[in-house]
């Protein structure tokens, strides 16, 4: 393999044209959590705050202040046909703030044809985005968005919490939650918080787990198929707080290609639990485990280290498939959601089939 890319390798005159050879040979291997990732793009850094206690001391040299940040607006993309599309925009991050929407064609910024890091090395200072809305030409607007500096280590976070909602549909109250990023314990215990806050009173609950990262486990799942209980906590003024320990309403899994690892274990776990539907569109059947390692320039490459079994099954390159599959074409979606939508309607609907009452 070496021989046969590294030619073209040396030919390259660019960190992003070396990367995408080196990329091209990875993918002959054919296994997920395999990828070449460096400083010129938002993945770099999110990884490296993942997996930043194992590999933190290396990376330093190389990263802002010695932590992975960057410049951005938190949004991700897709390539198609040679148009690049907003595929996600992170709740509370500055294209939510300025308007941006799932299914945008980016044209420019400021002029220049768009790069996720360099279109917004200054920070703070506003940047004039052009998008195309619909497949009509005549729909191009221009967005004002001022970038920040993103730290992974809190970016997932905290766009988890602004995801939270309580919809009203046809006389019911869903709750949402997207969980970004399950790389971490503190997402799921702000998922439990949610749950116990700000979630407690709807009739159901739609937990999306569509992009970002992985990470999850089972044991994620257990305030689904955990036994009720009611723990009251009695200060010495008398006042009693309530803490649930299940919830025990309907819930709905929303899934699509960009759930992926620790994300799909979950999935397949809800459906043996028989916890409720999944909905979406089939997920990446990417589920193997990843080592990065640090190479002299500050570039990852990462790599499958383990390979795992479900049930005695491989789910690497085995999705779960929806049972309610719903398509989601990105291309100018103008911020429709037809998933989510779906998943609303798939709670409201089982929601008024289980008896009312508290969790």
């Amino acid at each position: 393999m070496r021989q046969r890319y590294g030619e073209e390798a040396e030919k390259t005159g660019s960190v992003e044209e070396f990367s995408t050879v080196v990329n091209r040979m990875l993918s002959e291997l054919k296994t997920s959590h395999t990828r070449f990732y460096t400083q010129e793009e938002p993945e770099y850094y999110q990884l490296a705050g993942i997996f930043w206690s194992f590999a933190g001391e290396k990376l330093k040299p190389f990263m802002r202040e010695g932590l992975p940040r960057y410049p951005g607006i938190g949004i991700s993309t897709a390539v198609i046909n040679g148009k690049t599309f907003v595929r996600a925009v992170f709740d509370g991050a500055p294209a939510a703030a300025g308007g941006l929407r799932v299914g945008d064609q980016i044209i420019d910024v400021d002029g220049k044809p768009f790069h996720p890091i360099r279109s917004f090395e200054n920070a703070e200072q506003p940047v004039q985005i052009r998008v195309q809305r619909t497949s009509d030409a005549s729909s191009v607007t221009v967005l004002p968005v001022t970038p920040k500096v993103l730290d992974p280590a809190t970016m997932f976070l905290d766009a988890m919490k602004a995801s939270v909602q309580v919809i009203d549909k046809d006389g019911m109250k869903v709750g949402y939650v997207h969980v970004w990023s399950y790389a971490g314990e503190v997402y799921q215990e702000q998922l439990e918080e949610e749950l116990n806050g700000r979630l407690r009173d709807a009739d159901g609950l739609v937990l999306d787990l569509r992009d970002g990262w992985g990470g999850a486990n089972t044991n994620y799942l257990w305030p689904f198929v955990a036994p009720p209980l009611t723990m009251t906590s009695i200060a010495r003024d008398g006042t009693r707080s309530d803490y649930q320990t299940a919830w025990t309403k309907p819930v709905c899994l929303l899934v699509n290609e960009g759930s992926k690892s620790g994300k799909e274990v979950l999935a397949y776990y809800f459906r043996k639990a028989g916890r409720g539907l999944i909905v979406g569109s089939r997920t990446a059947g990417a589920v193997m485990a990843g080592r990065p390692f640090v190479m002299g320039d500050g570039s990852l490459l990462y790599v499958a280290a383990n390979d795992g079994l479900l049930d005695g099954k491989r789910p690497e390159g085995n999705p779960v498939v929806p049972d309610v599959e719903v398509p989601f074409k990105l291309e100018y979606a103008a911020g429709n959601d037809p998933q989510k939508t779906a998943a609303i309607n798939a709670i409201v609907k089982t929601a008024r089939r289980a008896p009312r009452g508290s969790r």
